[in-house]
């Protein structure tokens, strides 16, 4: 049964910092390129940045670019979302999910998704 669980989601003021980890089971992790994507309210999900097995490039969003960073570690199935200097418009619910393939990542076609966590900017 396959699951990503997200945690570290929460509060905090614009400039701040916050940790999202998204915790994978059931399936071969080290083989799947691993994503963020986002979903602010009233807007249509983005892709946040994503993680490449194997040998590649990360990828992150304009907005987010030398903001954000995505790690992975496959001996403990996590993948991470270190997120620094935060604004108002970072407020969403993020998502982790998984491809098979690196291509599909590109794509945001996604195999599996967690159910979210919601990170809220504000002063």
């Amino acid at each position: 049964q396959v699951q990503l669980v997200e945690s570290g989601g929460g509060s905090a003021q614009p400039g701040g910092s916050l940790r999202l980890s998204c915790a994978a089971s059931g399936f071969t992790f080290s083989t799947h390129c691993m994503g963020w994507f986002r979903q602010a309210p009233g807007k249509e999900r983005e892709g946040v940045a994503h993680i490449p097995y194997g040998v590649g490039n990360t990828y992150y969003a304009t907005p987010v670019k030398g903001r954000f960073t995505i790690s992975r570690d496959d001996v403990l199935n996590t993948v991470s979302l270190e997120m620094n200097n935060l604004k108002p418009e970072d407020t969403a619910m993020y998502y982790c999910a998984a491809a098979k393939l690196n291509t599909a990542c590109a794509k945001g076609d996604m195999a599996y998704w967690g159910t979210g966590t919601l990170v809220n900017i504000s002063s």
